[in-house]
């Protein structure tokens, strides 16, 4: 099972590249990273997946983070409720008379067609990252010509929407 770090840090150049030397050096591969601006003002989140790690490990490079400079918080949400997404833009190759099955295929995974060419169309997907995968795997025998994947984005989802999912299911059992 992958891992999944939530880091804040101060928007400022060379965080990035700390960060993920600090990875480098230790060895953690990172599977997939993304960074964007976060509520506070000149806050960022990256959210890091990495291979599965032993305990020691995932101690270790929460230590790490925690000493790097700019760093603000450390969270490792894998474990917490939470909610987590990708985007992926996938162009598919696509004569005119395959549009309407791809267009059939894509709807149960509720990705849209946001481009057309003469001779593919781009699809857009955002889900967990399984859905994701699931999707790229059916549209790859009508031959993808590009794909670009975001990564993992995720948040821990509030502690009162948690509780309560908790006490509505705990009342659905009990009728």
């Amino acid at each position: 099972m992958n891992r999944i770090v939530s880091v804040i840090v101060n928007n400022k150049p060379g965080v990035l590249n700390r960060v993920t030397a600090m990875f480098m050096r230790r060895g953690f591969n990172i599977q997939s990273i993304t960074v964007g601006a976060t509520e506070a003002e000149g806050q960022s989140r990256m959210t890091i997946v990495v291979a599965d790690m032993d305990e020691p490990d995932i101690e270790q490079m929460m230590k790490q983070l925690h000493k790097q400079i700019d760093v603000l918080k450390v969270t490792e949400v894998t474990e917490q409720p939470m909610v987590a997404r990708e985007l992926a833009l996938i162009r598919v190759h696509s004569p005119v008379p395959t549009r309407g099955v791809l267009s059939t295929l894509i709807d149960p995974f509720r990705a849209t067609i946001i481009d057309v060419g003469v001779e593919t169309v781009t699809i857009q997907s955002v889900g967990k990252p399984e859905k994701v995968d699931a999707l790229i795997a059916l549209l790859r025998p009508y031959g993808i010509k590009e794909l670009a994947r975001t990564g993992v984005t995720a948040l821990s989802r509030d502690s009162d929407t948690v509780g309560e999912v908790a006490r509505l299911q705990a009342n659905t059992l009990s009728l």
